[in-house]
């Protein structure tokens, strides 16, 4: 159980941070998580509006317990603090990873790879590719994805019109794909 908040500028982690599979213990603070940084992460690049809805629907109780009880998230902790949460999902038959956060203080250190290496090894064995979704306005996810080896499949436009909350899809493949008769 994660016992304390990762606060933005409380962070001073003595030991390297564990990734493991969230438990029902753990749901209070990823939903403190997403409240603590996800709106913070999101204003400067979709707006206040669109950030405080991105954590009204995928960060409250229900949808994060949810996705909890059914093994999809997996988090990271240091000194008993939050530090990184994923979760993935499906998308038809699709696997997908829709979240992956990490501390800001605790970036560029690997956990990031880490996260998906994790969700990645929830998978069953014959999943041929994993996609992921982000904000075109997210450049910054973008280009860890790309690094992750994750490439663009398509964008689709917002409902809205804002070309900044289009949603760029990327995917990546986990097995070679086998030629078919058609390209002999």
């Amino acid at each position: 159980m994660i016992e304390a908040f990762a606060r933005e500028g409380a962070m001073t982690s003595r030991t390297e941070p564990v990734v493991r599979e969230a438990a029902a213990a753990d749901i209070a603070a990823i939903c403190q998580f997403g409240e603590d940084h996800v709106r913070r992460h999101y204003e400067p690049l979709i707006g206040a509006e669109a950030a405080e809805g991105q954590v009204r629907s995928w960060w409250n109780e229900s949808h994060v317990g949810t996705a909890v009880a059914q093994g999809l998230v997996v988090v990271a902790e240091a000194d008993g603090e939050l530090v990184g949460v994923a979760q993935r999902g499906r998308s038809g038959a699709e696997h997908v990873v829709y979240k992956l956060y990490v501390h800001p203080q605790h970036r560029g250190r690997g956990l990031g790879p880490q996260l998906l290496d994790a969700l990645t090894r929830q998978l069953p064995a014959d999943t041929d590719r994993l996609y992921i979704e982000h904000f075109v306005a997210n450049a910054r996810a973008g280009s860890f994805y790309e690094r992750e080896g994750f490439a663009v499949e398509r964008v689709e436009p917002s409902p809205t019109g804002d070309p900044g909350l289009g949603v760029v899809w990327r995917v990546r493949q986990l097995r070679p794909v086998e030629p078919t008769s058609e390209g002999m």
